[in-house]
């Protein structure tokens, strides 16, 4: 069976032959050497067309996972930004150390079943505390108090 250099469609649509001359035919990967990079694209020729679609998908499903865990990384740095600042909030308006804003914002969540995140966001300085904030706030003036 002859090399095919037309790879069946993926994502919905074919994938190009793969440029023999121009700017695209002269990428290089950094870190790896010209004779290696020339090594494994002379081990794809010898393979079958069955054999390059197995390794081009192999190779889009590992990208796809590397660009998902990049957005995950990418929402919890957000996410973790809003509660340092949710909680910067609350320490300097009721003079609280972090870790009593954070277990504020913690136990308020729970207990008006809201998502961590979600309460953060509605913490804003200049604006009115979150009404689930209301009750552990109230509860922490009184254990000042006695």
């Amino acid at each position: 069976m002859p090399f095919r250099t037309e790879l069946p469609s993926v994502f919905g649509h074919r994938s190009p032959d793969p440029p023999t001359s121009g700017p695209a035919s002269s990428i290089r990967f950094r870190g790896v050497s010209e004779d290696a990079q020339q090594r494994a694209i002379d081990s794809l020729r010898g393979g079958s067309a069955d054999e390059a679609a197995t390794a081009v998908g192999r190779l889009l499903a590992v990208t796809e996972a590397a660009y998902e865990r990049r957005a995950q990384l990418e929402q919890a740095l957000q996410s973790r930004v809003a509660i340092e600042q949710a909680k910067g909030v609350l320490a300097e308006r009721y003079q609280l150390n972090v870790d009593e804003a954070f277990e504020l914002i913690r136990r308020a969540a729970r207990s008006n079943r809201v998502k961590l995140h979600d309460l953060v966001r509605r913490i804003r300085p200049g604006e009115p505390i979150p009404a689930e904030l209301e009750e552990p706030l109230k509860g922490l003036a009184r254990l000042r108090r006695s």
